[in-house]
């Protein structure tokens, strides 16, 4: 049984930047987190957006490589074979018979995504932001975009078969 669907993935790569033009829009949280990062317009606007946009792409697409492993349960079952499941125990079958569809749904997903960026995301960038000297709302901006995000990528990848 096939579990990774790279149409999924590339998708949930590209809701990454979907949610960031959300996110970071001025009316949004955009104004807030260039105050807080210590960021003016002229900074902004000098970047080369091409190679930023697309180093973010590629980011977010190792990104949403990684997430079937945190939001698809039955891959643990299946890692347990060595991924050579042609050569499983007849149990690995049964199992998967009885669970091959369990938590496979976009609420689940979404739910395993933002204790993904809880756990993972929120303490990565706040202890980022601490030794760069920046305070509690540039660690609330930036870890609330990554628990929104990757929510939308563990919906994505989880619920869509």
């Amino acid at each position: 049984m096939d579990f990774l669907n790279p149409i999924a993935i590339l998708l949930a790569a590209v809701s990454a930047l979907v949610v960031g033009f959300i996110w970071y829009n001025p009316k949004v949280f955009g104004s807030a987190w260039m105050k807080a990062a210590g960021m003016t317009d002229e900074q902004i606007k000098g970047g080369n957006m091409a190679k930023i946009f697309g180093l973010a792409l590629l980011f977010a697409l190792m990104l949403a490589m990684m997430m079937p492993a945190m939001v698809i349960h039955q891959l643990g079952a299946m890692s347990l074979t060595g991924g050579d499941v042609a050569n499983a125990l007849p149990s690995y079958e049964a199992f998967m018979s009885d669970y091959a569809d369990a938590f496979r749904t976009y609420k689940h997903g979404a739910l395993h995504g933002v204790i993904a960026g809880v756990l993972l995301a929120l303490p990565i960038i706040g202890t980022n932001a601490l030794f760069e000297r920046k305070g509690a709302k540039y660690i609330l901006i930036n870890s609330g975009y990554w628990i929104v995000t990757l929510a939308v990528m563990g919906a994505i990848i989880c619920g869509w078969k």
